[in-house]
């Protein structure tokens, strides 16, 4: 029977989302919520004032087509942030201004299991997906009995990555030279990093103690829910599931659920949203190059000059976004010329704030992606068919990176080599190297036309999963068709815990 007959014949399913602090994980979780809503499930999103500000348009947008498909609404379960110091509205990741913030913020979130545990309770709800970064909400919630998903918002590439990373730790028996090849073993590809593209647990003790303690919390778990699908990483698939054992669904790419492409991740979206859109209008297809970094990355104005040198040495159209927090003033970083050639407008704009990623992505005239590799982004564009130059920073994006160079070859590396905080000073890529690496993705050689093919078929597989019958969209079905089983099972035995 499928799972949205069986919800309309009992009461429905309820799922607790519990998204991290930043837009990169409140954002696929919103995405997600709207997926489940509309097979049935009644859904809920805690989260603070700031935060539900950031997701509000998407779930209101949601909400919408919802009404119309005789779907329950989403709700949005608003608690106060909690008061740890920090300024009024420092509610989020990306409002951090120093270490100080960042340890009080960290603070702050261990304080909200007690609403967590306060809503599980009044709530009881029969699932829990909550985001890996609250590794303590595995035991508040089986505290309660409640079934907890974990979304850590990644690859299973880079799941699966992150694994042998923590069961071996290799880095430890590598060179001490910070270009020496370390191996990931156990792994379906053969995959190497440098040893400075990864994160080193001597020299960050309190990082790999985190993740080793996410690690153990997901185990714990019920299993986990993955925003990506099977034709994507079918090797990684089968890894995760059948050599580690986990449990896991994929339920993405879940920006596909979206109704809301233009507002979608803010409460204000740039002003320069618009027109770039109208401004992309006036291009030949495939001709212009996205360059965006995400919410939480930083240049220095030093990388800034370079990368403004970079474009225009390409030769190629191009929309930059500038980011939410602005760029430092121009005079620090911007190359002779460059101001002329964007006041002309005819090759380059720019966007200042936050940019409506899905729509500009799946633009004719776009040809490319400068990506930093963070997952949403990565999906995205894999969603979107557009190819990428892959410029990871930090975190995942150097496994997701390996993903989409080495494993699905629909991009091209700019040769970033440094794994270090969206805090820290990264080493300086020279223009001519990200005028090349543009080229390579966008002209005309042979490796080229590989790139944007494959990227093409790529896309047209991740619509293709979400639709009805496909691997995505079967993956919810099951798991929705497990919790009520569960939800019946427990009902006949009260007080056994499956968790």
């Amino acid at each position: 029977m499928a799972a949205k007959d069986v919800q309309h014949q009992q009461s429905p399913l309820h799922i607790l989302f519990f998204p991290f602090l930043g837009p990169g994980h409140l954002i696929p979780m919103a995405d997600m919520a709207a997926l489940f809503a509309s097979r049935g499930v009644r859904c809920t999103i805690l989260t603070t004032p700031v935060n539900a500000g950031i997701i509000r348009s998407a779930v209101d947008r949601a909400n919408d087509a919802l009404r119309g498909a005789d779907c329950p609404a989403i709700d949005i379960s608003v608690v106060p942030f909690p008061d740890v110091g920090l300024p009024p509205g420092v509610e989020n990741g990306m409002a951090l201004a120093s270490q100080d913030d960042r340890d009080k913020f960290y603070q702050a979130v261990t304080q909200l299991r007690e609403p967590f545990d306060r809503f599980l309770a009044d709530s009881r709800p029969d699932a829990v997906v909550s985001d890996s970064f609250f590794y303590w909400s595995a035991d508040a919630a089986a505290e309660h009995g409640v079934p907890r998903l974990a979304f850590l918002g990644s690859s299973m590439f880079a799941r699966s990555c992150s694994d042998s990373m923590l069961r071996n730790n290799p880095v430890e028996a590598a060179p001490e030279d910070p270009d020496a090849l370390v191996s990931l073993p156990g792994l379906p590809h053969r995959v190497e990093l440098r040893r400075r593209q990864m994160l080193d647990p001597a020299k960050r003790p309190d990082h790999w103690a985190m993740f080793q303690r996410i690690n153990a919390a997901d185990q714990r778990s019920f299993g986990e829910v993955i925003n990506s699908f099977h034709a994507l990483e079918p090797a990684y698939v089968e890894h995760y599931q059948t050599t580690l054992g986990r449990r896991a669904w994929l339920v993405g790419p879940v920006a596909l659920a979206s109704k809301d492409k233009a507002g979608r991740g803010t409460s204000a979206p740039s002003p320069d949203a618009d027109t770039c859109i109208r401004w992309l209008d006036t291009k030949q297809p495939g001709s212009v190059v996205y360059v965006s970094f995400g919410s939480m990355t930083s240049f220095s104005p030093a990388e800034l000059h370079e990368l403004a040198r970079g474009l225009d040495l390409s030769g190629k159209n191009f929309v930059w976004v500038v980011g939410r927090a602005g760029i430092p003033d121009s005079s620090e970083w911007m190359p002779e010329g460059f101001a002329e050639l964007m006041a002309r407008g005819d090759r380059g704009f720019m966007v200042r704030g936050w940019a409506p990623q899905m729509l500009i992505l799946n633009h004719p005239a776009l040809g490319g992606f400068v990506t930093h590799c963070g997952w949403n982004s990565t999906l995205e564009a894999v969603s979107a068919g557009v190819p990428m130059v892959t410029w990871p920073r930090y975190a995942d994006q150097f496994y997701n990176e390996k993903l989409v160079v080495e494993v699905l070859k629909v991009g091209v590396s700019i040769g970033a080599k440094d794994y270090a905080s969206s805090v820290e000073a990264h080493e300086v890529i020279a223009g001519e190297v990200v005028a090349e690496s543009i080229g390579r993705l966008m002209g005309g050689s042979e490796e080229g036309v590989a790139i944007r093919m494959k990227a093409k078929d790529l896309g047209a597989e991740a619509r293709r999963a979400v639709e009805n019958g496909g691997s995505s969209y079967n993956d919810v079905g099951r798991l929705i068709d497990e919790l009520m089983a569960r939800r019946s099972h427990a009902k006949v035995g009260e007080g056994i815990s499956h968790t």
